[in-house]
């Protein structure tokens, strides 16, 4: 793999995936402080933000140009900063994007302080010198009452797959061809790896959970694992001890920002509830809790100094809040699973939610739960519950005022134009940016396609099919496949996803 002094041993020769991240939109924050009795900060355009490690920058360029808020950020590899660079700068929005390592962006004299700070999944892949340096980063640059949302590894769920990542690294290390790239060099780890399980070694009896992450690895893309398995520092970690080093920066943990977690009879049996409910001190709590639902990748909130809310308060809160869906209606399930398995929701309550909310523009719980009073068992909580859900699900999502909206539009929809025809060629480039949510919304390859012909004009089934046909050629639409199914792709468009996208404003 190549490795230089300024990489620190993190893969460089081969980019991160291009995806977005939903719990780095600070409006996702809102529903978790609020069921926490916390304040988060307001979001208007005197908030500061700061992602650390963004990657190709898709999520932090969305939410600077979706968002009033000021957006900073750094990824040390220039390519990718490039990247996000070139993305606001398509929006018009004022973010400040780097290509600054962590030590050197720490002492920039530029920087504002934030009201929150992002690190998706960084924590984990760096060494300790640059977790000291993240450290020191959110001690000097976090205000008071801000929140940092930081994900990472927890040792219980990776103790099993410890040895098989370490395996494949010492392959790569030991066999792999200096300039022959890692994703070649990581496709020859897995089939070395894959070679040795076919051989029934003790490990793999002994741990089928590493055997069964082996064939996930197999099916997944060199250019994600390359990032999230095969760089030199990798050190899942108990939340117990990220709360010991967190505290130097006087951060308090306020929640988990995985919004099923939130609700305990989907994960925890009665006797751990009680258990759990019994142990006063926070860090052993929320320790035991992971070794409960045997959790391998934690998404926190913590904050400095946020203050708390009353019963009242929390209750008002809620009541505000607007939300709106963030997929198609025919596209929600009400099956969730949970760590102790899978549960129907009430089609008596869900499905009234979900068709109040089908006309895609933002509701407040509040007026929801006054519309919708005369279900039995409907009441603001459950309202609250179904939030969780499909917040969790990326099928809800808290929504900005309708000024905001306003403000960000032409920005998103001069970043979506760009996506739509400079990034036409990325299939794995799958969102555009809603100026509702400030955020990101998921579309397919397809919807790509037919969302670009209709900005340009386009109406009629038939010519949407046609253009599905030409620019998918060797996709789904492939020799064997007829213009039938691209008629019904071009309908269901039209019928189903246009006012989806209209009530998102990106239409």
């Amino acid at each position: 793999m190549q490795t230089t002094d300024w990489t620190e041993g993190y893969t460089s020769d081969i980019g991160y995936t291009y995806g977005y991240f939903k719990e780095l939109n600070p409006l996702a924050m809102r529903l978790a402080f609020f069921n926490a009795g916390l304040q988060p900060p307001q979001l208007d355009a005197d908030t500061t933000a700061c992602e650390l490690g963004f990657g190709q920058g898709l999520s932090c360029a969305m939410h600077a140009s979706a968002s009033p808020v000021q957006w900073w950020g750094t990824d040390f590899l220039p390519q990718q900063a490039g990247f996000a660079q070139n993305l606001v700068q398509v929006s018009g929005a004022q973010a400040h994007f780097y290509d600054d390592d962590f030590a050197t962006f720490l002492e920039r004299d530029d920087l504002p302080q934030f009201d929150f700070i992002a690190l998706h999944g960084v924590w984990t892949w760096v060494s300790s010198d640059n977790r000291a340096v993240i450290i020191e980063f959110l001690r000097r640059h976090l205000k008071v009452g801000g929140v940092v949302y930081l994900s990472y590894n927890t040792q219980v769920g990776w103790a099993q797959m410890m040895p098989l990542r370490k395996l494949l690294t010492r392959h790569v290390d030991r066999l792999g061809a200096a300039g022959a790239g890692s994703a070649r060099n990581i496709r020859e780890a897995l089939a070395f790896a894959k070679q040795l399980f076919d051989t029934a070694p003790a490990h793999a009896r002994s741990h089928p959970a590493a055997a069964n992450k082996l064939q996930e690895l197999l099916a997944q893309d060199p250019h994600y694992l390359a990032h999230e398995y095969f760089n030199r520092d990798w050190a899942p970690m108990d939340f117990a001890d990220l709360a010991d080093q967190l505290h130097s920066a006087k951060l308090t943990f306020a929640s988990s920002a995985h919004y099923l977690d939130l609700i305990d009879p989907l994960n925890l049996t009665e006797a751990q509830q009680t258990l759990l409910d019994r142990i006063p001190d926070t860090a052993l709590r929320e320790t035991a809790r992971d070794f409960c639902v045997d959790k391998a990748f934690r998404k926190d909130y913590w904050h400095k100094g946020a203050q708390p809310l009353s019963a009242a308060q929390m209750a008002a809160s809620f009541r505000q809040e607007r939300v709106i869906l963030t997929k198609p209606r025919g596209r929600i399930s009400l099956v969730v699973e949970g760590v102790l398995g899978v549960m129907d929701l009430s089609p008596q309550i869900y499905d009234p939610i979900l068709d109040l909310m089908s006309d895609y523009q933002p509701h407040s719980l509040g007026e929801m739960a006054d519309r919708l009073n005369q279900i039995e068992g409907m009441d603001l909580m459950t309202l609250v519950q179904a939030a969780f859900i499909f917040a969790h699900r990326g099928e809800w999502h808290s929504a900005q005022s309708e000024a905001d909206q306003e403000m960000t539009r032409p920005g998103c929809d001069a970043l979506n134009r760009h996506l739509l025809t400079a990034h036409a060629d990325k299939d794995k480039l799958l969102h555009l940016a809603s100026p509702v949510t400030g955020g990101g919304i998921q579309v397919t390859p397809q919807e790509k396609v037919l969302t670009l012909a209709w900005l340009e004009g386009e109406r009629e089934i038939a010519a949407l099919a046609e253009t599905l046909m030409q620019q998918l050629a060797d996709g789904p639409f492939r020799e064997g496949q007829d213009q039938a199914t691209a008629l019904e792709t071009a309908d269901g468009f039209v019928q189903r996803f246009v006012p989806f996208l209209q009530g998102h404003k990106i239409l």
